[in-house]
């Protein structure tokens, strides 16, 4: 597999960053990746399925009843060259650790290949970033072989002043390639 074409299934969470995630998506497309994006309801409160479906030439993934496949979980996993969750919330990270699955990205989550790379790009306001049941999730994650990448430092959306912001999209674009 050539780097510059493998298959990333890019999952977003509803967070105000993924304005920023869509910039990655851009990146990676134009770099000649495969990009499939699964979104939660809550993320397309922040971004619309047409922005998405325009950025990658696929359609967006939510409802794991969809009219596709009732194996779309296993089959995702299967193409993908590396998974991302771009931003993660506080709420999506908990979930994983906890092993809920009781939506497309968390249903994904326990079918991923372990020998698959996957990334968690936190996104988040400081308090939820420091909380000890999001540190003790990100550890969790972390020692099950997820990467969770680190925070940004800096003025967040509520007005707020600290670390929890998302990474830049260029920092989470390089990490990416690393993984891969």
């Amino acid at each position: 597999m050539s780097r510059s074409k493998a298959n990333i299934l890019f999952q977003l969470t509803g967070s105000i960053a993924c304005y920023k995630a869509c910039n990655v998506i851009s990146k990676l497309v134009q770099d000649g990746c495969g990009v499939k994006t699964v979104v939660t309801e809550n993320a397309l409160k922040f971004i619309g399925k047409s922005t998405l479906e325009g950025l990658t030439h696929h359609a967006v993934y939510m409802d794991t009843f969809e009219d596709r496949s009732a194996l779309e979980h296993i089959e995702l996993t299967k193409w993908m060259d590396l998974a991302i969750i771009c931003p993660a919330t506080a709420n999506i990270m908990n979930k994983l650790a906890a092993g809920v699955a009781d939506d497309f990205v968390s249903t994904l989550f326990l079918a991923w290949d372990l020998k698959k790379p996957y990334l968690i790009a936190p996104a988040m306001n400081r308090n939820m970033w420091a909380h000890p049941a999001t540190r003790r999730s990100a550890k969790t994650l972390g020692e099950w072989g997820v990467k969770v990448l680190g925070t940004g430092k800096g003025y967040q959306a509520c007005g707020d002043i600290g670390e929890g912001r998302l990474l830049e999209p260029g920092d989470i674009y390089k990490e990416i390639r690393k993984s891969l």
